[in-house]
């Protein structure tokens, strides 16, 4: 037998109230007696009424609906954000579409059009850049943006970062201070801004500002995946590197199971500093050192300012900094 839907108008029938009275019971509005309320609500429950999100996203032109585009699901350190997003979207009482765009420019562009066809209310993106037609896609969208853990060239677009300028050039301090002079840099594609425009700027200037001379062969650029560590730790031994910053957590415990495997003791003979401190830091042996982000509070963060571009308050900062901080673990000195 075929299940059927029920709507408000039963509700408001069972109940004999209008369905004027039904609506304002189901979005909490004051102005109802409590008697009629009870009343209602004991229909509602005894009829299993739902209220149709769709046919109240039409009435009020609002969906209560967020898209949420994330590269990898799979990533413990996008996994972290979007935790933080979804709580705060729960507290605001926003449902989440969370859609994976695998880190491709053009599956980025479709996923956010799809999300556009359903109506969103505002969108949160995380990826490694903004291309210029996704810029131009977000500038023709109707509904709020922000970027969560995601550097945009231009800092156009609303964003939740930490200064990863900084962080690098402390990294780089950090492992002088443990005796390393022959340091090198691991990260994802120089095509991104975050990799050119910041971490390598930073890691040049930790280097300048600790006497150390720039060299272009230890910047090594990878997909940031664990297999590419694994197999990047032979070539960093073959160049006499005594230490390394990395961009990923995952791509740094490639680097050291692929050190240990090759017989190279960390740190006793190289140290290890990673860069998004997830949980992968503490599961590895040994623990990794790690400069340390405050991933669910930049999600969270990236959320709340978005709800309050939704309500339409006036924002004084869009683009957030949040603190971040070095934590010395067992992978160096």
């Amino acid at each position: 037998m075929e299940k059927q839907t029920v709507t408000i108008y039963d509700v408001a029938r069972e109940a004999h109230v209008s369905m004027a009275t039904v609506s304002r019971v189901v979005n909490g509005n004051n102005n109802v007696r409590e008697k009629t309320r009870n009343k209602v609500l004991s229909v509602i429950q005894k009829l299993n009424y739902h209220p149709n999100a769709v046919a109240r996203g039409l009435a009020s032109k609002k969906t209560t609906t967020v898209g949420v585009i994330i590269p990898d699901v799979s990533n413990v350190y996008f996994a972290e954000l979007a935790r933080g997003i979804d709580d705060i979207a729960a507290m605001y009482s926003y449902n989440i579409i969370l859609a994976n765009s695998d880190g491709n420019q053009d599956k980025e562009l479709k996923v956010f059009n799809n999300l556009m066809s359903k109506q969103v209310d505002g969108i949160v993106f995380m990826g490694k850049d903004v291309t210029p037609q996704l810029r131009t896609a977000f500038q023709h969208a109707n509904v709020p943006l922000v970027l969560a853990g995601t550097i945009s060239k231009q800092q156009i677009e609303p964003s939740v970062n930490i200064d990863y300028h900084g962080a690098i050039a402390e990294a780089v301090t950090s492992l002088v201070r443990s005796g390393c002079h022959e340091i090198g840099l691991v990260c994802g594609s120089l095509d991104y801004s975050i990799n050119a425009d910041y971490r390598l700027t930073g890691f040049k200037a930790g280097l300048a500002a600790n006497q150390l001379t720039f060299d272009d062969n230890y910047v090594y650029q990878t997909d940031e995946s664990y297999r590419s560590g694994y197999q990047l730790a032979p070539k960093l031994i073959d160049q006499g590197l005594k230490s390394v910053i990395v961009s990923d957590d995952e791509l740094a415990a490639g680097i050291l199971n692929g050190l240990t495997d090759a017989g190279v003791s960390v740190p006793n003979d190289f140290q290890i500093l990673t860069g998004n401190d997830t949980k992968l830091t503490e599961i590895v042996r040994p623990q990794l050192s790690s400069i340390v982000q405050p991933l669910y509070d930049i999600g969270a963060v990236s959320m709340r300012l978005l709800t309050k571009f939704m309500d339409r308050d006036n924002v004084a900062q869009i683009n957030v900094v949040l603190p971040h901080r070095i934590v010395n673990r067992d992978s160096t000195k």
